[in-house]
């Protein structure tokens, strides 16, 4: 069977669990038809009605180099209908061109970002209330092989490997994810005070009454993740992310973050320093914590500079700059949402001053 058969599958029977009359938005860029295909003639079956929503190659980077702030503040009324009538989406991580936003105006991409706000809170709401589900999965394309240093035949394999599609049945195995993660869930569930310890990082987060969140495969493919939001104003520290990630389609790497209250109150990375300060001045929530987690998926053992993946290597853990998880008790709103990825190989995890976590292993699992 085709990766797409496999993906599609997956996606729509596991992830999503598309039912008849399922209004199902795609969302893609044409790269990706061979999937894109797939999931509508799998939504068919199901009985849903897929809608198609395609960007073409480079058209953010046509989008930013021509967009003026009038146009940057339009919301089309095609996709405010979308936000308040699908019951049901997937976006295919794929894109012909993983750098084209590298050289674009970083104010204007700030501004649409902040823009398409009022869009991903209409979803988040719906979502809250069980109106609507949503997942993304990747499409491998030559641009992200290239970002991995693989070469295409290699990626594929590594995408294969990532969703478990190389299991005689992914949907079992993804169950079998889900099983270990709760027993993770179960040892973070009631801890007041998260410290993490390990190279230039010392930070406390205080997730005092907020909901840890067993990542399965239902909202990302692939998955293999715990997280929460934690409490606004009470993170207080500095913490060194070493491996490299990719925002936007901007690369950053060495970011060190020192924060006070909950607030960064002092930012620098290595690689793409002046991208990093300028997504940290987006709105008011954007210097504020919206997510700590940790990366389970031991089939992601390296940086590909793709968040979807990267965020989910085991071993790590990842913070969040900007909006939080309304589903975990987060409160922070912002256009924002920056994952940032730290290697644990040598790091510690106290709850409640307890070590529960060492050099990438939750004791006791």
């Amino acid at each position: 069977m085709s990766l797409e058969k496999k993906m599609a599958d997956l996606i729509c029977e596991y992830s999503l669990n598309l039912k008849e009359d399922d209004i199902f938005l795609i969302r893609a860029e044409t790269v990706s038809e061979p999937l894109i295909k797939a999931l509508m003639v799998k939504a068919l079956q199901l009985g849903a009605h897929p809608v198609l929503r395609l960007a073409i190659a480079e058209q953010q980077a046509a989008f930013y180099a021509n967009a003026n702030n009038k146009q940057l503040e339009f919301i089309a009324p095609s996709v405010m209908a979308d936000a308040q009538n699908i019951t049901a989406q997937v976006y295919i991580d794929s894109t012909s061109n993983t750098k084209q936003l590298t050289k674009a105006d970083k104010s204007k991409i700030a501004l649409s970002s902040k823009t398409m706000r009022h869009v991903r809170d209409i979803l988040m709401d719906r979502e809250q209330k069980g109106e609507f589900r949503w997942s993304l999965c990747p499409y491998p394309s030559q641009a992200m092989a290239q970002d991995a240093e693989m070469s295409l035949d290699e990626y594929t394999e590594f995408v294969y490997n990532a969703c478990k599609l190389n299991e005689a049945d992914p949907v079992a195995a993804w169950r079998k994810v889900d099983e270990f993660q709760k027993k993770v869930v179960d040892i973070l569930t009631g801890t007041k005070e998260l410290r993490i310890v390990g190279n230039k990082t010392d930070i406390t987060f205080n997730v005092e009454g907020r909901k840890w969140i067993n990542c399965n495969g239902h909202h990302n493919m692939p998955d293999g993740e715990v997280f929460t939001s934690p409490v606004e104003d009470a993170t207080e520290g500095q913490i060194y992310f070493d491996l490299p990630t990719s925002y936007m389609g901007v690369e950053a790497g060495g970011i060190l973050l020192k924060i006070e209250k909950g607030r960064i109150v002092e930012a620098s990375a290595e690689k793409g320093n002046d991208f990093l300060q300028s997504v940290l001045e987006t709105d008011e929530g954007s210097r504020l914590i919206g997510e700590v987690a940790f990366g389970l998926n031991d089939n992601i053992d390296k940086p590909t500079k793709n968040i979807l993946f990267d965020e989910k290597i085991g071993r790590t853990i990842h913070m969040a700059v900007g909006a939080s998880y309304p589903e975990a008790g987060g409160k922070n709103k912002s256009g924002i949402h920056w994952d940032m990825i730290k290697s644990m190989q040598d790091g510690k995890a106290y709850a409640n001053g307890k070590l529960i976590y060492s050099e990438g292993r939750f004791l006791g699992l």
